[in-house]
This record gives C-alpha cells, structure tokens and sequence, in this order.
C-alpha cells in the first residue's frame, strides 16, 4: 500500500506541476512529452494522474491517521 501511495502522490504532482504550468505560461508538458493532447500517451498519463487523486482522496482518512501522531 505505502508503494501505491507513493506512486499516486507523484502522478498527482505531476498534475499539480503540468497545471500551473499551464496556468501561468499555457504550456502542457504532458502533451509536449508525450505527443499532444490527443496522444494516447497522453490520455494514459492524465488518465493515471485523476485515478491517482482518486484514490489519495479515498486513503485520505488512514493517510491523516498514520500522520497525526508525526504532527503532535
């Protein structure tokens, strides 16, 4: 599980990062690599980066458990 979470949380920087990206400068870099916004590459990464934020959300609850006790 800890392995999955940690390939979630990178898939969903990956989106956070290409999001900003294309806020601040209107370039997609998942496009760029991956051939364009139509490229089946593509749609598998930005497929695999909303499955990720899925699934962050619904581990969220044991995430924030396992973490309250680092926090106090």
């Amino acid at each position: 599980m800890k392995a999955a979470m940690i390939v979630a949380l990178v898939l969903v920087l990956v989106g956070a990062l290409n999001w900003g990206l294309w806020g601040i400068a209107q370039f997609d870099l998942v496009a760029t690599l991956f051939g364009g916004n139509d490229a089946m590459l593509s749609r598998i990464v930005y497929s695999l980066v909303g499955v990720s934020a899925v699934f962050l959300i619904a581990t969220s609850p044991k995430l924030l458990k396992n973490a309250a006790p680092a926090m106090a």
